[in-house]
């Protein structure tokens, strides 16, 4: 799987999961403890987060992190 590949998945699933809970971007950021920018650039494809990244914005949604990765 490529990298293209993996920033899709990621950038479904986060939005998917973030409008499943009516969150908006700025709600997750604030949660996770990041900027909004970065919330966007995810969900936009121009961002290839960091781990603790990933973690903190697991955590906001309330997820584990695999569920981020799902197909």
């Amino acid at each position: 799987m490529n990298n293209e590949r993996v920033r899709k998945i990621l950038a479904d699933n986060i939005r998917l999961l973030r409008t499943k809970k009516r969150f908006s971007q700025e709600a997750v950021a604030e949660l996770a403890n990041i900027g909004q920018n970065q919330i966007s650039e995810l969900e936009n494809e121009h961002s290839n987060p960091n781990l603790d990244t990933l973690v903190r914005i697991a955590k906001a949604l309330n997820v584990d992190v695999c569920e981020l990765f799902k197909l």
